[in-house]
């Protein structure tokens, strides 16, 4: 049995990659029903850096893709600065549309996370931030409303782990 390259296996999930992230655009502009504007995630799909912001900016809008205009020339510029190659990063937003609503937005993101499978992810900003985060466990015992809380944003985690393959 001959072993296979590493550079074939990384190509083999890059072009995995790149498909799974090419369907969620489509499923992303599916769901805008053509009402919406969607905006879906730019850079390397397999990205050791993994940029979120909370909500696209109308450069975004207009163009469809997120950190495009200001936002993508600063980061650009900053990465140049830092040393760290572009291809390394992959953006996105937490929402998908301009104005749009987080609980339709949240599976859109478990699966870009689970796609690119970075080593960082940076979150710019406390809104987006709040997004992502799962309240904290210690206080969540005490009060039923806060252990709600706390049990709505954690029981994503099993939605996520159940669409993982088996192993």
């Amino acid at each position: 049995m001959c072993a296979v390259p590493t550079d074939e296996i990384y190509e083999k999930y890059l072009q995995k990659a790149i498909t799974e992230i090419n369907e969620l655009g489509d499923e992303v502009a599916h769901a805008a029903a053509g009402a919406r504007v969607p905006v879906v995630g730019s850079g390397h799909p397999l990205a050791d850096v993994f940029l979120l912001k909370y909500a696209p900016q109308p450069a975004e809008v207009q163009e469809g893709v997120a950190f495009y205009g200001r936002a993508g020339q600063a980061i650009l510029k900053s990465l140049q600065r830092l040393g760290v190659d572009p291809l390394a990063i992959y953006g996105t937003n937490c929402l998908k549309f301009a104005g749009g609503d987080e609980d339709e937005a949240r599976p859109f993101l478990a699966r870009e996370l689970h796609i690119v499978q970075p080593k960082l992810v940076v979150v710019m900003g406390e809104r987006a931030l709040a997004f992502l985060n799962v309240p904290d466990i210690d206080e969540s015992l005490d009060e039923q409303a806060a252990k709600t809380r706390f049990w709505n944003a954690f029981k994503a985690l099993g939605v996520w782990w159940a669409e993982l393959p088996p192993y």
